[in-house]
């Protein structure tokens, strides 16, 4: 498309009025005014016509996958193709979808001569976890003379990949993994002689008699002893909720007025989760799974993840190494809540058939609703006596016994406080229900959600409970 520039409005009134005024009001130059702008416009229209090779040769190339991190900024890497090994001045326009916002609408760039590749670096902070694509990038380029720009499209095909965040959580578990690592003198000192069999010896006084392994006994008539070692490898699953519950910016618990027709409360005055703007408990959710699957591979476990919600979505075996955490990352980079309530029978059918080896459950979920709490209680029979099972949700706001807070001033505030006590006392007899089953729970801070979790983690590690 063929678009005049300011400087072609300039010229033309430098031009043309000048020499029209001229033809009105001196008849004898008016021939050669006329043809001095005759001149002009034939020039102008030749410049136009050139225009239409300025971006003869020219494309652009994005690279097939950019992998980027919610809220970090980043540069995107855009590569300009010159077959024509001539100078020009090129103007490029990125449109970039609207969870990647970037400050620059277009950058205009000179092209060298010797050159037949150009690098521009496009900048840009991702607000939004998931995929994304970018398939085209605007070009214009000016003609001879500056009098015209000409508009093109340069088909592209680019994915953008936006991973959740871990560099904010550095700060509160960093030090866990400085302090628990596998050298020098933070060596995590591990209770108990182990389970996993290493080999069998001969008796020797002091082994306990549950240490004799009776069948060798008997065949060689003489006491032999087994030796267990410390388990090095194990494997650990993080089980994450999709549904409505992890949907939630705001506490949504129970909440009693004391008069129906009481205006609403101001949303300044809301009780919430602590959350940034437009995030959800999912993206803390995925956040923790991430940097617990770091924590397990430097411990040199197997990682895994599973998602579900109305059903099970994604199922990740538990491996280790770099391949697989990338694999792991890939598979909930995409997630995204669905608005439907969890189905704790199906998961927990999931689990008995998938998963024969013992392992270290590490469910992150919401049980604030007493209906899918007793749900969730009925369905762990299925499974917590084969595996070692925590379960985390995080604190719900006001969840406290009535007289821990003394700031009440009004009769609204005491029903509020109350609301939280039949809250407190819910999340409190789940506690004891679960415990009686062997499986914990825990209520976790959103400040500290990843710090909590691997802290979990590495108790479980330091006392072999799995």
């Amino acid at each position: 498309m063929l678009v005049p520039r300011t400087r072609l409005l300039f010229s033309t009134a430098a031009v043309l009025v000048p020499f029209g005024g001229i033809a009105a009001l001196m008849p004898d130059a008016a021939v050669v005014s006329f043809l001095l702008m005759g001149l002009f416009v034939v020039l102008a229209l030749m410049d136009g016509v050139l225009a239409f090779g300025s971006l003869d040769g020219i494309s652009v190339e994005l690279p097939k996958v950019t992998r980027l991190s919610k809220d970090r900024a980043a540069n995107l890497d855009v590569l300009i193709k010159n077959e024509r090994p001539r100078s020009r001045e090129l103007r490029v326009g990125l449109p970039l979808p609207r969870e990647i916002p970037s400050s620059q609408e277009d950058i205009t760039t000179v092209l060298p001569v010797s050159a037949k590749l150009s690098r521009v670096r496009w900048a840009c902070v991702p607000v939004r976890r998931g995929r994304f694509r970018v398939e085209r990038c605007h070009l214009e380029g000016a003609s001879p003379l500056g009098l015209w720009s000409v508009r093109g499209v340069s088909p592209v095909d680019s994915e953008l990949r936006v991973y959740p965040n871990l560099m904010e959580e550095r700060s509160t578990v960093s030090a866990l993994f400085l302090r628990r690592g596998g050298f020098g003198a933070h060596v995590q000192r591990q209770v108990g002689k182990g389970r996993e069999f290493e080999k069998l010896r001969e008796y020797a006084p002091g082994d306990g008699f549950e240490d004799i392994h009776w069948k060798a006994t008997a065949k060689r008539g003489h006491p032999i002893t087994k030796v267990f070692q410390i388990e090095r490898t194990q494997e650990v699953y993080v089980i994450v909720d999709a549904s409505r519950l992890s949907a939630r910016q705001e506490f949504q618990g129970p909440r009693f007025k004391a008069r129906a027709s009481n205006p609403p409360e101001p949303p300044a005055q809301r009780e919430t989760l602590n959350l940034k703007p437009e995030t959800s408990v999912l993206e803390r959710y995925l956040t923790a799974a991430l940097v617990l699957g770091l924590a397990a591979e430097q411990q040199g476990d197997h990682f895994g993840l599973l998602t579900f919600s109305d059903r099970v979505h994604k199922f990740i075996r538990a491996k280790n190494g770099p391949d697989h955490y990338a694999a792991c990352r890939d598979a909930i980079y995409t997630l995204q809540p669905r608005l439907v309530s969890p189905d704790f029978d199906e998961l927990a059918t999931f689990i008995r058939l998938r998963m024969r080896r013992r392992a270290l459950l590490i469910v992150l979920t919401a049980l604030d609703d007493p209906l899918l709490a007793e749900q969730f209680t009925r369905s762990l029979d299925l499974f917590s006596r084969q595996h070692l099972v925590l379960v985390n949700m995080m604190q719900p706001p006001g969840a406290q016994p009535l007289f821990s807070d003394s700031s009440v001033g009004s009769l609204d505030d005491v029903y509020q406080r109350l609301g939280g006590h039949v809250l407190w006392h819910n999340l409190r007899e789940l506690d004891k229900t679960l415990q009686r089953r062997g499986v914990q729970f825990t209520l976790l801070e959103n400040e500290r959600l990843c710090a909590q979790l691997v802290t979990n983690y590495f108790s479980v590690k330091r006392r072999q409970l799995i």
